[in-house]
């Protein structure tokens, strides 16, 4: 990705500090230059920044894809929001269970729990718009293909 960003940045130093051309020849006024061209050049240019945006979105899918996250030492069991900025978080570390109270600037350990809580399918509890999402991109709620 950075070779990329570099590759862009320097494209305009490489045009600028390209030899200008021995001969001109004389420009003659194009009938296209008008207001029709102007489009033009403003749809082409739109494209491509559009197609640019959704190659780079491709892209970042792809490597993501490469990378399993399914290992993940930590899980969030569930979360209850409190207030607009404070929220319970039962968070599970290993084969530990920890309550956490999540405020805007502060997170505190509340109470590690002796057993642990199942939820009601005894997996982690994924809120329902997230799992119908994953099921409409044709993953489970575990983040596998």
């Amino acid at each position: 990705m950075r070779a990329l960003f570099f590759v862009l940045c320097g494209l305009p130093l490489s045009v600028l500090a390209a030899e200008p051309a021995k001969t001109v020849a004389p420009v003659a006024p194009m009938a296209s230059t008008g207001m029709a061209g102007q489009l033009g050049q403003l749809l082409f240019g739109l494209l491509l920044v559009v197609g640019l945006i959704f190659l780079l979105a491709w892209l970042l899918r792809r490597v993501q894809q490469i990378t399993p996250r399914g290992n993940q030492a930590i899980r969030i069991i569930a979360s209850q929001a409190l207030g607009p900025r404070d929220r319970l978080v039962l968070v599970e570390v290993g084969h530990e269970q920890v309550l956490l109270g999540v405020s805007a600037g502060r997170i505190n350990t509340l109470h590690v729990l002796n057993e642990p809580v199942e939820t009601a399918s005894g997996e982690s509890a994924t809120p329902e718009f997230a799992q119908r999402l994953m099921e409409l991109l044709g993953r489970d709620h575990k983040g596998k293909s």
